[in-house]
């Protein structure tokens, strides 16, 4: 009996490791197109790129990139600023004459198999990081270090910010979206805290101003991405960025245009 049980346990212990695949369905792909257009300080800013996609299935292992679309910016005064693949298949568009002014309108163009998609937008201004600020506290599991960087509100306008907090092990960085709406003209900051964080580590932090529009799709992806901790869950909602189908509103693309200017730190910890 012993062992009959214990080869019945056997059999269940192997049946676990079995890899299981689940029929799902599969939409029709969608148009990704991947527009930040930022303009780190110090720089001429005249490189930027664009990247054009397809979603695909949940199984896939590859992300579909497009190539031979026309793709191009057009700044208020009809310049025109022109995006090529210039590596074959890779669906990464480039410029490098690409002039950023702050508070200028721009308008992307992008035309994929005869469809034409455009958003508009303007180049934002950013503030300078002026000071981060490391600091010990206690928590639950023992201390627990915070970094803070600052920077400075202005108050003649309404602000909104991307915040972003890159640790140099981790690919993905976190993100942070905050409006100035309770601190008008104040010095506001950034905030990380990980309870791994050691002596030597390096962060980049980094700040962008962002239009409300933007501000509430961010918060958006946020909660949609922190919400689908099951692999296997659907999304609340398909997130409708600022890009319109010309030929068909309703089969808008995913993605964002998005401009500003981008001020960076790094940060080493002490």
């Amino acid at each position: 009996m012993k062992n009959i049980l214990a080869l019945f346990a056997l059999i269940l212990l192997t049946s676990c490791e079995d890899v299981v695949d689940i029929d799902l369905d599969t939409a029709a792909p969608k148009l990704v197109i991947d527009a930040n257009i930022l303009w780190k300080k110090g720089t001429s800013g005249n490189e930027q790129r664009i990247k054009l996609s397809t979603t695909t299935g949940f199984y896939s292992t590859e992300i579909p990139t497009v190539s031979g679309a026309t793709v191009f910016i057009t700044n208020s005064s009809a310049t025109v600023f022109t995006f090529t693949e210039i590596i074959p298949n890779t669906g990464e568009y480039i410029c490098t004459n690409f002039i950023p002014v702050v508070n200028e309108n721009y308008t992307l163009t992008v035309i994929v198999n005869g469809i034409t998609y455009t958003a508009i937008q303007t180049l934002l201004a950013t503030p300078d990081i002026d000071s981060v600020e490391q600091t010990t506290v206690e928590g639950i599991g023992g201390d627990l270090l915070q970094v803070k960087f600052f920077f400075q509100d202005n108050g003649l306008e309404d602000n909104n910010y991307l915040i972003i907090v890159k640790k140099s092990d981790e690919v993905i960085p976190e993100l942070g979206a905050v409006s100035d709406e309770f601190f008008q003209g104040n010095q506001m900051f950034g905030f990380y805290s990980d309870d791994e964080l050691e002596a030597g580590d390096q962060l980049t932090f980094g700040l962008q101003g962002m239009s409300l529009r933007y501000y509430n799709y961010i918060n958006k992806l946020i909660n949609i991405v922190g919400s689908t901790g099951n692999p296997f869950a659907t999304p609340p909602a398909t997130l409708r960025g600022n890009i319109i189908n010309q030929t068909d509103a309703n089969n808008f693309p995913l993605g964002y245009f998005h401009m500003s200017e981008v001020d960076t730190e790094e940060y080493t910890i002490q």
